[in-house]
């Protein structure tokens, strides 16, 4: 490695060389800029060995690389806990700045300002850039400065000051010979993380326009191919939501609508860090759950009795996605029909969900369970019988999940629909009134 000053550019949520904005500015900024991705001991110490999401990252790591050494470079990988990995580079290398894209989640966040109190201390700049998500923190406000916590005043919001610069990209793909020339090895082998390969693989996203023109008609029938399958991608950075939006924008306006519900939860969660352990409504935290563990385990191995609810269930634990009308239903039906503390579903959808993302996770749940940000959502109960007839009306996406379904080897409902909604009523009454 050449000696004298360079630039780190810190890849995270953000794994694509091109229209990133960081990496954009730091290649501006610095002809000699060495890019690094920390595997972080904090977030994928507990992970499992075979942690689907981790493979799908490494999959990205190695694109990234194959690309940065047909540009000379490459792309340095550590292990370890952030602070301890900076400290250690800042020995070995003659760093003047660090890039990266900021993150919204309350563990990014102290991350960073740890990070950057290291930094101050030796005089070495750190740069911070939004780059997954449209507008930052404090972008969008009420009149009265305080955040939204509705989201139709929110999207009107956000599409009233939607503006050209937000849909231009940072071609940062363009700017070439500033990496920092590398020797050219291969990355570390998956198994050398202790890591190895899960036999899940992320489905192609699709963006053609046929698509996403169809997709307010076809988004809810889990049977069809009618979704863009961006989740995985999206959530890291493989595909740039500034790409995404400049289609959304021009063609689709339920599925721009998709998009600004990822920034809507990912602003409730910065501004209000409580909702990853409280309900968003605190007068839901005091709601009696039943939490009986039998009729949790049913519900994780899609064996309730309801096949729209088992359907979801199984094709979540067989490939790490599920349809998001079947995250509605099964959350739903966790929450409102089994009387499950919400916060069980969302960890166990955060163990499987090939996308998950803390803020869209939590949102989604806390919608689905009528905690969260919603007007009147106590009295929304799904009946997985009439979603069945509304949305697999031939039974075609049941059939191929639950082929035991109308044979005597499916079980009976573990619970009966009326019964369930007239208990959660009369729970939620008495907790909040």
């Amino acid at each position: 490695m050449n000696n004298g000053p360079l630039t780190l550019f810190w890849f995270r949520r953000d794994l694509r060389l091109h229209d990133n904005r960081g990496l954009f500015e730091a290649l501006k900024y610095s002809p000699r800029v060495l890019p690094l991705f920390i595997l972080d001991e904090d977030i994928v110490g507990s992970l499992p060995a075979s942690d689907h999401r981790v493979a799908f990252i490494y999959s990205l790591l190695e694109d990234l690389h194959h690309k940065l050494q047909e540009q000379g470079g490459g792309l340095r990988i550590e292990k370890g806990r952030p602070f301890e990995v900076v400290v250690r580079l800042l020995r070995e290398l003659d760093v003047e700045a660090v890039f990266a894209n900021g993150d919204h989640e309350p563990y990014g966040l102290e991350r960073d300002e740890k990070i950057r109190a290291l930094l101050d201390s030796k005089g070495i700049s750190f740069h911070l850039f939004t780059d997954h998500l449209v507008f930052g923190k404090n972008e969008l406000l009420k009149a009265d400065g305080s955040p939204y916590q509705v989201f139709t005043p929110y999207s009107r919001q956000w599409k009233s000051r939607l503006k050209d610069r937000h849909l231009n990209a940072f071609p940062s793909e363009n700017i070439t010979g500033h990496f920092l020339k590398t020797s050219r090895e291969p990355l570390p082998a998956l198994e050398q993380w202790g890591f190895r390969g899960s036999g899940f693989r992320a489905a192609p996203y699709q963006l053609e326009s046929g698509l996403l023109a169809r997709y307010d008609q076809t988004r809810d029938f889990p049977a069809l191919e009618g979704t863009s399958r961006l989740g995985p991608w999206l959530r890291f950075g493989a595909v740039g939501i500034r790409e995404v939006l400049r289609m959304a924008v021009r063609l689709n306006e339920t599925f721009l609508n998709e998009l600004i519900w990822r920034e809507f939860y990912a602003m409730i969660l910065w501004h209000h860090p409580r909702v990853i352990s409280q309900s968003f409504k605190p007068g839901f935290d005091r709601i009696a759950w039943e939490n009986n563990e039998a009729h949790f385990t049913l519900w994780k191995d899609g064996r309730t009795g309801y096949p729209m609810v088992d359907a979801g269930m199984r094709q979540l634990a067989a490939t790490g996605y599920m349809h998001n009308r079947l995250r509605m239903i099964t959350a739903s039906f966790l929450a409102k029909h089994l009387m499950i503390d919400w916060r069980w579903g969302e960890a166990w959808f955060a163990q499987w969900l090939f996308d998950y993302e803390l803020s869209s996770n939590n949102g989604g749940w806390q919608w689905s369970a009528g905690t969260g940000c919603d007007a009147a959502p106590y009295f929304r109960v799904f009946n997985p019988a009439q979603q069945q007839k509304k949305f697999d009306p031939e039974a075609t996406y049941i059939q191929h999940w639950v082929p035991e379904w109308g044979t005597p080897g499916y079980p009976a409902p573990v619970v009966d629909h009326r019964t369930a909604r007239a208990r959660w009523l009369k729970e939620v009454k008495a907790a909040v009134g």
